[in-house]
């Protein structure tokens, strides 16, 4: 059983997205702040999170931020249609994904299943032969699902290990970011396409000396990214 955390700040909201979830079988648990989600993050073993942007006394923003010092849990933002830039923040700070008010009952349960199925992924017991992937100094274990890079443990997301694993399992070859989200997403682009290149900026953050000259993850312009041994 997953246990899902819904913060959002409007009651009703929350109900909405019980109802929405209920029938899947998932503990649920309720926060109306970012601050409370924070503390039910710390105290349980919360598997994903629905997390509204525009809430009192800690925001999503920030509470995304703070939930990435010490877990990886997926964060699924909730937004409204005119918060680009938010949706842009929260990706850069650590969100997953992102869903858009008013919700789409499918779409919610499409993108949280598709969540939790990289998140299994990523903590799920390999296979006894499985072995490292090494691209230059970028050392990927699939068997603990950890990456090092120059030897230095590197904390990932699952969204962006996910990516990583795919670009690392395949070096050189360039994927469209259309390709990289139907692969990784497992779902149909649908013009989502700007999350991939937000993931893509914040992995380069982390396993990338300089991230604005890249050994690395390289974008090939008009085509797409790839990965490369870092000549």
């Amino acid at each position: 059983m997953y246990n899902i955390l819904i913060c959002d700040d409007q009651p009703d909201i929350v109900n909405a997205l019980k109802i929405y979830l209920t029938p899947e079988g998932y503990q649920l648990y309720e926060a109306f702040t970012g601050l409370q989600a924070l503390e039910i993050v710390k105290n349980n073993d919360i598997h994903l999170i629905l997390l509204d942007v525009m809430m009192p006394v800690m925001d999503g923003i920030t509470a995304t931020a703070k939930i990435r010092e010490f877990s990886n849990c997926p964060i699924i933002l909730l937004t409204a249609k005119s918060e680009t830039e938010d949706k842009v923040l929260g990706l850069n700070v650590g969100a997953d994904d992102y869903i858009t008010k008013p919700f789409v009952p499918v779409e919610v349960l499409a993108r949280v299943r598709s969540q939790l199925r990289r998140y299994a992924r990523l903590g799920s017991r390999p296979e006894p032969d499985h072995r490292n992937i090494t691209v230059g100094g970028v050392v990927l274990d699939d068997r603990t699902k950890s990456v090092t890079v120059d030897g230095e443990n590197v904390s990932l997301t699952p969204t962006e290990y996910a990516i990583l694993h795919l670009l690392m399992q395949n070096p050189g070859k360039v994927f469209s970011t259309k390709l990289l989200y139907e692969s990784v997403w497992q779902e149909a682009a649908l013009g989502s396409e700007g999350a991939v290149a937000v993931h893509i900026r914040h992995l380069r953050e982390k396993i990338e000396i300089n991230p604005s000259e890249p050994r690395y993850l390289k974008v090939v312009w008009g085509q797409g990214y790839k990965m490369e041994g870092g000549t």
